[in-house]
């Protein structure tokens, strides 16, 4: 009897410090400024938020090797062309 009160004390322990956790992560800050993740719902934010950050960081890539492609071709600069059509290739969706 001892040990299933000890047990369910235990679990009613445990289930009170999950009350007291603080947000899995900050929802009011941009991806790019949050810094800590607890918890399921953190873990999954975060992989959540690499994913935001690697397609924005792609496509400001795309946009600069587009921008860097136009100067290339008004210089008539064709090495600089083929390297930024390289890039777009590989960055633009």
């Amino acid at each position: 009897m001892k040990f299933a009160f000890g047990i369910g004390l235990f679990a009613l322990l445990l289930t009170g410090c999950k009350v007291n956790e603080g947000e899995s992560f900050d929802k009011d800050a941009a991806p790019e400024e949050r810094t800590e993740y607890q918890g399921v719902d953190g873990v999954v934010q975060s992989q959540k938020d690499k994913v935001y950050l690697m397609n924005k960081e792609l496509t400001e890539k795309c946009k600069n090797a587009k921008v860097d492609h136009a100067v290339a071709i008004t210089n008539n600069d064709i090495k600089a062309q083929e390297a930024q059509l390289e890039i777009i290739k590989s960055t633009c969706r």
